[in-house]
């Protein structure tokens, strides 16, 4: 879907819902609708943006067609998921650019649900962490019985060596815990 395509949809819902609600809407307000100062537009952006700031306020053509949006996709969600999907997919076409149209409708219009966390998310990080946590226990544990006969020369270069390989684990752990959970709950993974 091209972003005219995307556009003539959600402006013809929009027109649709204005009739039935019996909200008149100019050819002005209508053409409106196409602005953008990027990107298609079938007509001079400036020229047109001149001639509405002349005729309409744009604070209240915002409200008026904001809800008219809002109600539009509220109904075609009821009466048709093919519809709703094709609202859903102008939309996202859409916002891969700087229309008007987007503006009008709210920002990140239709909203979508954040992602839920996986089921036994949190028990799974509570099992990692005492598991963490017993093979700290253990090492220190360990560490008790053998550090004794070390040299010292010897402890000092492996206490050393052995606090450096943990830090680098935390910060191995951490940078992939990011990039893992970033892909997840943004719909990448």
């Amino acid at each position: 879907m091209r972003d005219l395509e995307a556009k003539d949809f959600l402006v013809r819902q929009t027109v649709e819902q204005a009739t039935l609600e019996n909200v008149p809407l100019s050819d002005l307000e209508k053409r409106m609708m196409y602005f953008t100062e990027t990107g298609e537009c079938p007509e001079d952006p400036i020229a047109l943006n001149d001639s509405f700031e002349a005729a309409y306020d744009a604070t209240e053509y915002e409200a008026k067609i904001s809800k008219l949006m809002h109600h539009a996709y509220q109904r075609i969600r009821k009466e048709n998921s093919e519809t709703a999907r094709r609202w859903k997919e102008a939309t996202k076409q859409l916002s891969k650019g700087d229309h008007y149209l987007l503006i009008l409708g709210g920002v990140s219009y239709p909203k979508e649900r954040p992602q839920e966390r996986p089921p036994y998310d949190s028990l799974k990080l509570l099992g990692v962490a005492i598991l963490v946590a017993s093979a700290m226990f253990m090492f220190a544990f360990v560490w008790d019985r053998i550090a004794p006969h070390f040299p010292d020369s010897l402890g000092w270069i492996a206490r050393r060596l052995i606090l450096c390989s943990l830090l680098a684990l935390y910060f191995i752990g951490r940078h992939y815990w990011r990039r893992t959970r970033g892909r997840k709950y943004s719909g990448q993974a």
